[in-house]
Order: structure tokens, then C-alpha cells, then sequence
């Protein structure tokens, strides 16, 4: 079976974004320094054999606090989109098959949090609950979902009046049965390109708010850009390309998906 150019591409990306979930997943064990380990002695130094991308202002590695601030970072990522993923479907899937008094309230519910600029509303929330690599996940949380439970709504009012819904509805199946079994695996594909697209916007976010990881150690170098600037270069780096990599990764996925769905129209 040949392989289309965009399924090639899809395939290419997926590989590497396997390879830095891999590689942050297995960093702690190839660590070549302690991350957390100052030495004033060596604080500055400049890349070189023994530091590849040098020391920071207390003689820690940066290389090792990359490896380190990668895996905190896109692990953190991950179960904020795993989360806003699982809670906003299954709220706009219920409001938009339930419809009434059930989809009004939740879709009240989702304009009072969209409302607020998103990055403001994660600062407030952040604010509220107090400093910590939770909190800040949580007001992650509240910010993302609600895109979910949006297209989520939007797929079932398109699909509610279906054959097969009806089909089964006149068979006796209940609506928990007819979610999960009918509705559910066909909203499924465009919100997964969300998730994928969203990775990386909540890495930037994370650095942003400097909750965490790769966010932290930017912050912390932000004073010795002119004096040791490979301190701030390389954790912007690894930022970058881990963003671009799942960017780039969930507009392959759309073009694949939306080319299916035009071949599956004109069969």
C-alpha cells in the first residue's frame, strides 16, 4: 500500500514527537548531571565538552536541566490536555444530545469562563489557588475545556438526528449506551487533532506563567541574557521545537483526516 505525501509527513512527525515523549520519559535515568546541583566554582561557563550547553549562574548543568525541565514540562502538558480532553467532550457530547435545560446550563457555564482573555483567566485562577505545579495544571484545566466541550457539542448536534441514532433509539437502547457506543467514536478524530494542536500551546502557557519546567529556568536566566545568554538559548530552543513538533504534528493530522472524510464523501 503506497503512502500519501501527508501520511508519510504525519508518520514522520509522530515519530518524533515519540521521540521527545521517550526521551523526556527516560531523561532521569541519562542525566549526566545533577540538575539540582550548585557549584559556584563552575557558575557561567560557557558550552564546552564537559557542559554542552554550560552552567548557569550557580554551576548547575544547563544541558541536564533541559532534560530535567522537558520532562516536567511535557509530562504536565500532557495531563492537562488528557483532562480538558476527557471532561470537556463528555460535557458537550451530554449538552448537545441531551439538548433543554441540560445544554443550556453547561453551555452557560462555558461563556462565563470563555468571558475572561484565556492567559488573564489562568492568572486569576493561579492567583486563587495558590502557588504550586498542581494549581497551576488546574488553572490550565480551566481555561482549555471549554474549547472541547464547544466542538464536541457542535459534532452531535450534526450527527443527534442520524439514522443509526434513531435506529437505535427505536431499538430501546438507552442514551448512555447510544453515547458511548454511537456518538462518542464519531467526535473522536477532530478533537484529537485539537488535543494535539493544544500540547503546545499549553507548554507555552506553562512557560508563560513559569509554573514549572523549561518556563522556570527561562525566568530564572532573564537577568543573565547579556552576560551568559546560552542560559536562556537553550531552554528556548528545546521550548520551540517540542511546540513546533506537536503543531506541526496536529495539522498533519487534520489534512489527513479532512482528505478521508472527502474521499469518504464522494464513495
Amino acid at each position: 500500500m503506497k503512502l500519501s505525501a501527508d501520511r508519510i509527513k504525519m508518520l514522520m512527525l509522530s515519530v518524533l514527537a515519540f521521540v521527545i515523549v521517550f526521551g523526556a520519559h527516560i531523561c532521569r535515568y541519562v542525566l549526566p548531571y545533577n540538575p539540582f546541583k550548585t557549584s559556584m566554582t563552575e557558575a557561567s561557563l560557557p558550552p564546552s565538552a564537559a557542559h554542552w550547553f554550560g552552567t548557569d549562574n550557580l554551576g548547575r548543568d544547563v544541558f541536564s536541566r533541559v532534560l530535567q525541565g522537558s520532562q516536567t514540562s511535557l509530562y504536565a502538558a500532557l495531563c492537562v490536555v488528557a483532562v480538558v480532553f476527557v471532561i470537556g467532550t463528555l460535557l458537550g457530547v451530554v449538552a448537545g444530545y441531551m439538548g433543554g435545560t441540560v445544554d443550556a446550563v453547561i453551555m452557560k457555564i462555558v461563556v462565563i469562563f470563555q468571558a475572561f482573555p484565556s492567559f488573564i483567566l489562568a492568572v486569576a485562577v493561579s492567583g486563587m489557588l495558590g502557588a504550586g505545579m498542581v494549581n497551576g495544571m488546574l488553572s490550565l484545566c480551566a481555561v482549555y475545556w471549554t474549547t472541547y466541550a464547544k466542538l464536541s457539542r457542535s459534532l452531535v448536534l450534526q450527527m443527534k438526528d442520524a439514522d443509526y441514532i434513531r435506529a437505535a433509539k427505536l431499538c430501546g437502547a438507552k442514551n448512555r449506551h447510544i453515547i458511548f457506543r454511537y456518538v462518542l467514536p464519531n467526535v473522536v478524530s477532530p478533537l484529537v487533532v485539537t488535543a494535539a494542536l493544544d500540547v503546545g500551546s499549553v507548554i507555552l502557557s506553562m512557560a508563560g506563567l513559569s509554573f514549572l519546567g523549561l518556563g522556570v529556568m527561562m525566568s530564572e536566566a532573564r537577568n543573565y541574557m547579556q552576560t551568559a545568554p546560552w542560559i536562556i538559548i537553550f531552554p528556548g530552543l528545546a521550548l520551540f521545537l517540542t511546540v513546533i513538533v506537536f503543531n506541526r504534528l496536529g495539522d498533519s493530522v487534520r489534512d489527513v483526516l479532512n482528505k478521508r472524510s472527502l474521499q469518504g464523501k464522494r464513495s
